[in-house]
């Protein structure tokens, strides 16, 4: 048997990445990033920009976790971002209601949010584009939802297939929405050098006219391949 659970539960004062942290990453592509980390970092695919020209974003998650067809934990996480906070929403992957339209979706950016990333789906799309918050989802539906909760705020969520905690580092582009747990930050700019030297160097080769890699032709010819 469930016990009664609060209306709201919330988890203050949680720690955000330093702005000198986060310009590190600044308008880094997902790609660079997922490769900083073994190939992994981004959430499910179905989560895309619902505006391509505003899906360049990086900023510390602020994390809501709303129950199916209800969202009042992110009607009242417009009283606690904080400026600059990307706002990550579980839903449990729920898609036949709405987690937002224009309306919230107004709120959160006048109360600063840089964005806002969901396992779920919005609706009011032309609302929604005319407010230039950037979102990202997994779909549209007319369908609203409720706000009588309960719900989460700053407390560790998985959204998207990831687990995400306030104050982890969240960037996106066209490709998707990467999560960077905060305390792998300075790791992850670490290997970014590396990879990004190795992005543009191979970038370089491909522009001259570069066909196959040297290591697949060097295995091409050793005896790891067999020929039939």
């Amino acid at each position: 048997m469930i016990e009664a659970v609060a209306t709201l539960t919330v988890k203050r004062d949680t720690p955000r990445p330093s702005p000198e942290l986060l310009d590190l990453f600044r308008g880094t592509m997902t790609g660079h990033l997922v490769d900083c980390m073994n190939g992994r970092g981004a959430l499910i695919p179905a989560i895309k920009p619902q505006q391509a020209d505003l899906a360049t974003i990086c900023g510390p998650a602020l994390t809501v976790h709303c129950y199916p067809a209800d969202n009042l934990a992110l009607l009242a996480a417009t009283a606690l971002v904080q400026r600059g906070d990307v706002v990550v929403c579980s839903t449990d992957g729920f898609g036949a209601a709405a987690l937002t339209g224009d309306l919230l979706a107004g709120m959160l950016k006048n109360a600063g949010a840089a964005g806002l990333v969901t396992d779920g789906t919005i609706r009011d799309q032309d609302g929604v584009e005319a407010v230039g918050l950037p979102i990202f989802h997994t779909g549209v539906t007319p369908n609203s939802p409720a706000s009588v909760g309960p719900g989460e705020i700053g407390m560790p969520i998985l959204c998207g297939g990831y687990p995400v905690s306030t104050g982890d580092i969240v960037v996106g582009d066209r490709d998707g929405i990467v999560i960077i747990p905060m305390d792998q930050a300075e790791a992850v700019f670490e290997k970014l050098q590396r990879v990004r030297a190795a992005e543009t160097e191979l970038e370089a080769k491909v522009k001259g006219g570069l066909t196959t890699p040297d290591h697949i032709r060097a295995l091409l010819a050793s005896d790891q391949v067999r020929w039939s």
